[in-house]
């Protein structure tokens, strides 16, 4: 194996005559997880760019190792349906998938491995049409937003994302606040009331599905919600906005790869592809 990058862009390409593999986290727990990565592949297949495009998990069939073995094109672009750059894009999915750098050739295929989806810079106008749609009757000067990551001591870039996108999103002036939180680390999610100051707080959860955690986890630490069991996703969370807590109105978002134009990001990633 070996790295051969052609430092140069691969947008002029014959797509057609190309695969794309779209690498996402899934659940063992919740089948909610793989459906936005499932969906999003059925959309690109329905646009006619790729010869093929197959979908692979960490936590589901088909495994990360055996992507490659689905397809028969010649020349393969593997995007990550990750929010951002951490442990799984940097060593899981090429551990697992025999990858030692942005381009691998092996066994007469190229492989272009290329950036995570939230890296994509619409993800900043994606986000704000999202918590527009998700509060359309407010006015955002009047609004605080939080951009909910994960966050972890593992990888520090887990929580860097959201904290990216909330000074993105703050610069433009389009809310009269923009906070980014965490359910694991400070500043932390549930304590959103004591951080916004307008009367109106939107939440978007910065994940690339809605799992337990925009199910469940985030609707108990927003005071939504007592805890749930399993039927959680038909507790309607995303349905009965505004939440009035804490003398605010809460509008609660779908988790932010959920989407439909995640399909599009999904597609650029490999267009734009720079090795």
């Amino acid at each position: 194996m070996g790295n051969v990058g052609t430092k140069q862009s691969t947008r002029e390409m014959d797509f057609g005559r190309c695969a794309l593999v779209i690498a996402g986290h899934g659940s063992t727990l919740n089948p909610d997880s793989s459906s936005p990565t499932l969906e999003h592949a059925r959309r690109i297949r329905e646009m006619r760019i790729f010869a093929e495009v197959a979908v692979c998990f960490w936590k589901e069939e088909p495994g990360f190792a055996e992507a490659l073995r689905m397809i028969d094109s010649e020349t393969v672009f593997v995007v990550p349906n990750f929010i951002s750059e951490g442990y799984f894009t940097r060593t899981v999915i090429p551990r697992e998938m025999g990858l030692d750098g942005p381009t691998t050739r092996r066994d007469g295929r190229l492989i272009h491995y290329c950036e995570p989806a939230g890296n994509h810079p619409m993800m900043t106008s994606l986000l704000i049409r999202q918590a527009m749609a998700t509060a359309p009757s407010v006015n955002p000067a009047k609004t605080s937003l939080f951009i909910v990551g994960h966050g972890t001591g593992l990888d520090e870039k887990s929580a860097a994302a959201a904290r990216f996108q909330a000074d993105c999103i703050s610069s433009t002036g389009e809310y009269a606040e923009v906070f980014p939180a965490y359910m694991e680390e400070e500043p932390f999610i549930s304590d959103w009331h004591k951080i916004a100051s307008m009367p109106n707080v939107v939440v978007v959860p910065f994940f690339i599905s809605d799992g337990l955690h925009s199910y469940q986890d985030i609707p108990v630490l927003l005071g939504i919600c007592e805890k749930t069991g399993p039927s959680a996703s038909q507790a309607g969370v995303f349905l009965e906005n505004p939440h009035h807590i804490h003398g605010r109105s809460l509008f609660y978002s779908n988790a932010i790869g959920s989407a439909p134009e995640f399909a599009g990001i999904l597609v650029d990633q490999a267009r734009g592809f720079r090795s």
